[in-house]
């Protein structure tokens, strides 16, 4: 065969939901079918989803496995297809690819090496298994006398000759060591390397898997199809669903990434006896000629927001969907953090509307829209968030003017209530234990705390009874310094901006102000919010309360942040690098921003403090 048309897929897949797993595979195997391809790579442990975590130890899971395999393998007749589930062999869970060849099942390749750094924790379920080693595995669905049930098949490390075209497989972590799979597939002289992956967006990731793909399919002389994951499929991770198709030096297609769909198929055609003529020389040539995608967000100067509101929207949506819940629900203070919050949910009705159509999204959220309801973007947003401002003396009129312009431009419900006479309440109950009215030069942080925690309840009932979803608005920064309020702005369903920073999310809303998401625009509105300076307004105006003030400069607070955890430095050594990176700070303000970083972490080998971290409510 000189020609083949191939296919990359992302799927939006749900762990343990076998049907729903099942359905899309088959729906997106019917396209690729009906579009002539022959070969399809969908992404890793597809068939069960890869965040089951501990269902993978469960046998069963493992049976319903092979049953949903079983079911797929009659609907690839005419075909090749890559799709990956765990397998029980000889006691040990194995992560695996099957391919799938004219409506049989050709073998299964494990995964060699496994994921386990960061949020992934693949030795806990799976054995990786040995380079160079290919045994036997039987099958067993648990069903009573199924017609293969004492079928062996190869399994391990596998280059499968088909008519001459060797195929290959590097499954996801098994391309990103030094010593790849791929570099022994190129011994063996694949023609084809599918890599099906479960590789989670995080910002500058996409650089990294296209220089490895890249390196790979250059270096080996070979096809290189890469299908990954789609949506926020478990609730932690989001996956934005990229795939790639290469020649050897050349790429021949790159699907769109962040989809709101259910799967998005890539296809190119694969010229295989030219790649065979190419790899001797190929292998040694320099540079890849990536191909221009046109006009898009991919192409913008300004990538990172791109990716930061079309990866958090993505989430929003299939959280919100996956959980079947009705909306979200949000305290808008007028401030960044919860500003943010609320555009968050806006885009993600702009970008899915943009994408899907009204008649689809309706159709993806139809058990919470009826079919008779007339659906169009402004009814959508008002009916996806509801809002509250919970005001109190300490409040300026300045954010309630923001939170207020804000909500009127996105089409959002604001209502304001206010809850200074629960606060007195509770102020009264402890009075007469501590004998004592409280006052602001005792009780500075209670009388803080109790303003943040009075909020929460409010925003708990609104949400229950409209089955809602709460918003947590706590960001990265203020979480390293125990800048919040347990039971009250922590309180929520699902923390949007909990892995950003404060610079980052202050820089995302002034960008979101002036310029905004290619083919949506910005929203000119948040100018009074990003004329505010951050203030949790929680002491009385005339204390003069400013969130760098309470905390230190956001730019300090981020470079420790990013030094210690991301780094790894030691306290001394990150006072080394802040002098150098802030050169006309003093140094005694430096080292006390570092031993108050420290401070709130309990590093007792900084200094032992007798203050505790301020808690607020934003």
């Amino acid at each position: 065969m000189r020609y083949l048309k191939v296919a990359s897929v992302a799927l939006n897949q749900i762990p343990l939901a076998f049907t729903h797993n099942k359905e899309n595979i088959l729906a997106a195997l019917e396209q690729a079918k009906s579009d002539g391809v022959t070969v399809v790579c969908f992404p890793e442990l597809c068939i069960t989803g890869y965040g089951c975590e501990d269902g993978f130890l469960s046998p069963n899971v493992c049976k319903n496995a092979i049953k949903g395999l079983q079911e797929l393998v009659p609907k690839t007749k005419n075909m090749i297809v890559a799709v990956g589930l765990p397998l029980l062999h000889q006691d040990a869970i194995y992560n695996t690819a099957c391919l799938l060849v004219d409506g049989k099942i050709a073998g299964f390749v494990a995964k060699q090496h496994l994921a386990n750094n960061g949020v992934y924790y693949e030795a806990r379920w799976f054995k990786p298994w040995p380079a160079g080693i290919i045994e036997t595995v039987s099958l067993d669905s648990g069903k009573e006398n199924p017609d293969n049930l004492l079928d062996t098949y190869p399994i391990g490390d596998i280059v499968f000759n088909l008519n001459g075209l060797k195929v290959g497989f590097e499954i996801c972590e098994d391309a990103w060591v030094a010593v790849r799979t791929g570099i022994s597939l190129a011994k063996r002289d694949v023609d084809l390397i599918l890599n099906p992956s479960a590789s989670h967006f995080a910002f500058e990731k996409l650089k990294i898997r296209k220089r490895f793909i890249e390196e790979g399919a250059r270096t080996f002389g070979v096809g290189y199809l890469y299908a990954n994951l789609l949506g926020n499929e478990a609730g932690r991770l989001i996956y934005d669903g990229d795939t790639f198709i290469l020649a050897a030096d050349k790429w021949l297609a790159e699907g769109p990434r962040f989809s709101f769909r259910d799967f998005v198929v890539t296809s190119a055609i694969l010229d295989v006896q030219n790649l065979r003529l190419q790899r001797s020389s190929i292998r040694n040539a320099q540079g890849i000629n990536v191909p221009h995608r046109g006009s898009t967000w991919e192409e913008s100067t300004t990538l990172k927001e791109e990716e930061f509101t079309r990866a958090v929207a993505l989430g929003l949506f299939d959280y919100c969907r996956k959980s079947r819940s009705n909306g979200f629900a949000l305290n808008l203070s007028g401030g960044a953090d919860s500003s943010a919050c609320a555009c968050l949910v806006f885009l993600m009705v702009e970008l899915a509307i943009q994408e899907l159509g009204e008649e689809a999204f309706q159709k993806k959220m139809a058990y919470f829209f009826s079919e008779k309801e007339k659906i169009h973007k402004s009814y959508l947003i008002s009916k996806l968030l509801i809002c509250l401002y919970q005001t109190t003396q300490n409040n300026q009129e300045s954010t309630w003017q923001s939170a207020k312009d804000l909500s009127e431009a996105l089409g959002i419900s604001l209502t304001k209530i206010s809850i200074d006479g629960i606060i007195s309440g509770y102020c009264e109950l402890i009075r007469p234990i501590i004998q004592r009215d409280l006052n602001w030069q005792q009780d500075d942080i209670a009388l803080q705390n109790i303003q943040a925690r009075v909020r929460g309840p409010s925003i708990w009932l609104l949400a229950n009874l409209r089955g809602s979803l709460i918003l947590s608005t706590t960001n990265r920064s203020e979480a390293a310094l125990g800048y919040f309020t347990m039971d009250g702005d922590s309180c929520g369903s699902i923390s949007p901006i909990a892995g950003v920073d404060k610079s980052f999310i202050l820089q995302w809303l002034r960008w979101l102000e002036k310029e905004g998401p290619v083919l949506i625009g910005p929203i000119p509105a948040l100018k009074s919010v990003n004329a505010l300076i951050p203030s949790a307004e929680l002491r009385p105006p005339t204390l003069s309360q400013s969130d760098e003030a309470d905390l230190m400069p956001f730019a300090w607070l981020d470079s420790i942040e990013r030094l210690f955890v991301r780094d790894k430095c030691s306290p001394k050594e990150i006072l080394f690098y802040l002098q150098r990176e802030f050169p006309d700070e003093p140094l005694k303000k430096l080292a006390s921003a570092l031993e108050r970083f420290f401070g709130a972490m309990g590093q007792k080998s900084v200094e032992k403090r007798t203050d505790r971290p301020r808690i607020s409510s934003r």
